[in-house]
């Protein structure tokens, strides 16, 4: 193999922030995996750049040379030694809000926070292109996110709505995003202007706002401790878009590696790339 894309997120998925287990020694090999000279490295996170870098700072992350950022809105290269927004990406979504930005779509949905209980989140989780809340876990969820999809449609918004959960925090969140700022578009978007392909991409997730990337045609890795709720939907989702071969669950069958975290990514890309094992042996 001559160069491989390894795509993966962090909470929960490269960082081992869950309540189970991580395999000792699993972090290092997987920096010695990324270390190699075929390898390019992209984080792909709901976090902004800031809390990526903290990230990386706490837990010893090797530095990507790229970030997707707040759930795909934002794209970053690392330059020198410094990190750069990419202009690019940001022009290639930006049509979708007709110019607007987050602060503007706010005011309009102020009025679910009574019958919704819909809460806007905190200044340093809300960016340009992204416009988060926090919504409780039992909300019926599916006819907020038609009621704020008809009222975007009616401003003539094209935009994605994302929800996942926040197991520590027990809360669901809610993202609004432009249609084509998905975690999806952002890596595939890498691999057209990277030069990669289905044929040496791969991606790691775990929770809600990885399903786009997990049931797509983008080989895919779930790590083992990834919950139940979003194994059985990304597996139901792949099977209908006939991607079930491009999604690949961890069992923790690697080295006597558990499957959890970096042992899952692990895993998963010697699963879809056998060659990749001798480079860390």
């Amino acid at each position: 193999m001559q160069k491989l894309l390894i795509c993966t997120d962090l909470d929960r998925t490269l960082l081992p922030n869950g309540t189970q287990p991580e395999s000792p020694q699993a972090r290092t090999i997987f920096t010695r995996l990324v270390s190699r000279p075929e390898v390019c490295l992209v984080y792909v996170s709901g976090r902004n750049l800031t809390l990526v870098q903290e990230a990386i700072q706490e837990y010893d992350l090797p530095t990507p040379n790229w970030v997707v950022g707040d759930v795909g809105s934002t794209i970053y290269k690392f330059e020198g030694d410094r990190w750069k927004s990419w202009q690019r990406w940001t022009q290639q979504i930006a049509g979708d809000w007709r110019g607007l930005n987050a602060v503007d779509l706010e005011p309009w949905f102020t009025d679910l926070a009574e019958i919704s209980h819909l809460v806007l989140q905190e200044p340093d989780q809300q960016s340009r292109f992204k416009l988060s809340y926090y919504l409780p876990l039992d909300v019926e969820k599916d006819a907020l996110q038609q009621y704020i999809s008809d009222r975007l449609e009616e401003k003539n918004i094209a935009a994605s709505l994302i929800y996942s959960v926040d197991e520590a925090k027990g809360i669901g969140l809610l993202d609004i995003l432009p249609a084509h700022a998905t975690k999806l578009h952002a890596v595939e978007f890498l691999m057209n202007q990277l030069d990669f392909d289905y044929s040496n991409t791969v991606f790691a997730g775990d929770s809600g706002n990885d399903l786009p990337l997990l049931i797509s045609s983008v080989p895919s890795i779930l790590v083992a401790n990834a919950h139940m709720d979003i194994i059985e939907q990304a597996q139901k989702q792949a099977n209908e878009l006939g991607n079930t071969h491009r999604l690949y669950l961890a069992q923790g069958s690697f080295s006597g590696m558990n499957g959890n975290y970096s042992a899952g990514i692990l895993e998963g890309i010697v699963h879809y790339y056998p060659d990749t094992k001798k480079w860390i042996e």
